[in-house]
């Protein structure tokens, strides 16, 4: 039975999962992430973890990666020099957007700014309407100048967004014909091929955004590959993890790169769902915090809720519309800038803040004692015992404590007259406080009581902040899986194969064209078999089809699964039972007025890989303990002696009391309050809170 790998690259640490299909290996890396070049970690944690399992370059079928590279070019703009060619009269709508002002009272508002500036946004002169006809052809000549013009201003990147492009793509495909006939070395994006979808600021951020990191990704992946080959020797496929839960091949995540923008986070909600499943709680809140962000995913029914609009490089985290658009499927979650090396510091005002900004991996917190000179979470969490300095990554990583005290002292205890350990749980406790709000805020705005959730904790910094986290939420039960440091990378093995595919072409439900909808569904469905055929049999692969709808004169959609097989008039019941559950899900009521169809969607599946967990062995566990340490209480308001327990020594049946301390390599579980602790069979920790 054959390996497969999955490998995932945060801002502080890749992450690498090496697994077998029946679950008898599992084995974990986890290597510093190099920002400069991230394959090089990647290729270091793969060497390590074969040379540690003996598993031949021959066994290992493919490779699954997941990369915060993309987005980090976004935010950091540093993209392809970038250009965009749209319909006359439309150059500013990319910069105006929706007219709408995120916060009404902030005087000093900020807003993105475009990824192509004004002087690199052309006009050509061609209209087509909304039913798709042509009310002034384009003029080929033109294009033919503002391509010669782009190349002469050594524009590297160019979008194509024209008005109602998504109902006839003919000019745009036209313009980029031209563009590589004039131009080949410019690399193009038409929103049409990307997102064939109504409303064109969206559509043409996207579009911008999909080729200003396009170059990236070209050159990034191209290079994994050879280096996968010819330095490993791994002769599998290289698949890529998409923001959406599934997988695609690489040469596709290399056209369309911002499909795979939050690749890193949605596996880790895929892994929530999937040991949640085997627990048995359907209903679930993922919860990961690394070494820059924390991210919450709400997890029902057994699957992570999707939305197909996200904003990226936010100026103000918890704002919707301070980011750019980006109309792609994307596993719902809230990210927050609190993570194991988020800053902590005092403002002017003498009030705490902790993150969003990060030391990152280099120079990182100052307890590393590789340069950080500002105190972090890691470093609170050091001097509160909740870190054994001697053991952080298994011992392959010494921590500095007293130069962690000294700078945390400076820097947030003496500006706030606080004693050392009052500092530490200061910083702490902000950063419980600001992941739960976002994870309340989260499962609220979704109709759901997060108090019935169970929390699901992972990441290298999860398990040591999900117990104070559940407590503030009122969570009933936290699960810690082992290996939660890297649980993201194991959820790559969850992830199908998956493409998916929209149309816009709005129309009343009662007056619908049939012939037009079973067309549109018909050739997204062949482009999906396509796709996929390539790693695929035909009989593997399946279809879903969804509808986005809205009453008439509404300014937005609610998504809507809908029926197989050829539609008909028969099938408006359905469709509007359909629309009218999900719509009185989220608000609570329907209206009694006429339904638009406004787009239809197609996923194509292939069938959900095999990823078995190995079990443990019954027994007590009692030879697990491996000493006790002096941690911070905040029930006791002071260091006590709680025992401290190997991770890997603990047998399925194992029962314990909090508070407690379990290590492992990658993460550190903390029980700083009362708990009951059991370990299943699959070696999940699971700590039961007791409500005062």
């Amino acid at each position: 039975m054959a390996y497969r790998i999955g490998a995932d690259v945060g801002g502080t640490f890749t992450d690498i999962v090496l697994s077998r299909d029946d679950g008898s290996r599992f084995l974990i890396g986890k290597v510093l992430t190099t920002p400069d070049r991230p394959d090089d970690a990647i290729i270091a944690g793969i060497r390590d973890v074969m040379e540690r399992s003996g598993v031949q370059p021959s066994e290992i079928a493919h490779v699954i990666h997941g990369t915060t590279l993309f987005t980090n070019a976004l935010i950091e703009r540093k993209g392809a020099r970038t250009a965009l060619i749209t319909t006359k009269g439309f150059r500013d709508a990319i910069e105006i957007g929706r007219e709408h002002r995120y916060d009404m009272y902030d005087l000093f508002m900020k807003r993105p700014e475009p990824l192509a500036p004004r002087y690199h946004r052309f006009e050509v002169d061609e209209r087509i309407l909304a039913d798709g006809s042509v009310r002034k052809a384009l003029d080929e000549d033109e294009v033919r100048e503002v391509a010669k013009t782009l190349k002469a201003e050594g524009v590297e990147a160019v979008a194509v967004s024209l008005i109602h492009s998504y109902v006839n793509d003919a000019h745009e495909k036209a313009i980029h014909k031209i563009l590589q006939e004039v131009a080949p070395e410019i690399v193009v994006s038409i929103s049409s091929d990307l997102v064939p979808e109504i409303r064109e600021f969206d559509r043409t951020s996207t579009t911008l955004a999909n080729v200003y990191v396009k170059g990236i990704a070209e050159q990034y992946l191209a290079r994994l590959k050879d280096r996968l080959s010819s330095e490993l020797g791994l002769s599998g496929e290289l698949f890529i993890m998409q923001s959406n839960g599934g997988v695609c091949e690489a040469d596709e995540a290399s056209r369309y790169p911002i499909l795979c923008v939050e690749s890193g986070p949605a596996a880790g909600a895929l892994a929530a769902a999937h040991y949640g499943a085997l627990l048995g709680h359907n209903d679930i809140l993922s919860f990961d915090m690394g070494g820059t962000t924390a991210k919450a995913s709400v997890i029902v029914d057994g699957k992570p809720l999707i939305t197909n609009e996200f904003e990226v490089d936010r100026q103000y985290q918890f704002k919707k519309g301070s980011g750019l658009p980006v109309k792609v499927p994307v596993i719902e979650m809230i990210e927050i800038g609190t993570g194991g090396g988020s800053i902590a510091k005092v403002d002017a005002m003498k009030r705490l803040q902790v993150g969003p900004e990060s030391a990152g991996s280099v120079p990182g917190p100052v307890a590393y004692n590789r340069g950080g000179t500002n105190p972090t979470i890691t470093d609170a969490d050091l001097i509160l015992g909740y870190l054994d300095p001697e053991f952080f990554l298994g011992g392959e990583m010494q921590l500095d404590v007293e130069t962690a005290k000294s700078i945390l002292t400076r820097e947030v205890g003496a500006p706030l007259g606080l004693e050392l350990l009052g500092a530490a749980w200061g910083v702490h406790q902000m950063a419980n406080e600001n992941m739960a709000s976002a994870a309340r805020i989260h499962a609220i705005e979704r109709g759901k009581d997060v108090r019935r959730f169970p929390l699901f904790a992972f990441g290298g910094a999860g398990p040591v902040h999900a117990f104070g986290v559940a407590r503030i939420l009122r969570s009933p039960r936290v699960i810690y899986p082992l290996g939660a440091g890297v649980m993201s990378a194991a959820g790559f093995m969850t992830a199908p194969l998956a493409l998916q595919f929209v149309r816009s072409n709005p129309s009343r439900l009662d007056s619908l064209d049939w012939n037009s909808v079973n067309a549109l569904l018909s050739e997204m469905e062949d482009q999906g078999r396509a796709g996929l055929e390539k790693s695929l049999h035909g009989d593997a692969i399946t279809f879903e089809r969804f509808a986005d709808m809205r009453y008439v004169k509404q300014g937005y959609e609610v998504r809507a699964s809908i029926a197989g097989g050829i539609l008909d008039q028969s099938n408006v019941t359905g469709i509007k039972e359909a629309f009218e559950a999900a719509y009185s899900e989220l608000y609570g009521h329907t209206m009694n007025a006429d339904i638009e169809v406004v787009s239809w969607r197609v996923i194509a599946r292939g069938p959900k890989p095999r990823f078995d967990l190995p079990e443990l062995e019954s027994g007590t566990g009692t030879s697990a303990q491996k000493g006790e340490r002096h941690i911070y209480l905040p029930d006791r308001n002071g260091l006590h002696a709680v025992p401290v327990y190997d991770r890997y020594k603990l047998d399925s049946g194992t029962r314990l009391s909090g508070p407690a301390i379990i290590e492992e390599r990658e993460s550190t579980v903390v029980i700083n309050g009362e708990a009951d602790i059991s370990v299943d069979r699959y070696n999940n920790l699971i700590a039961d809170l007791k409500t005062s």
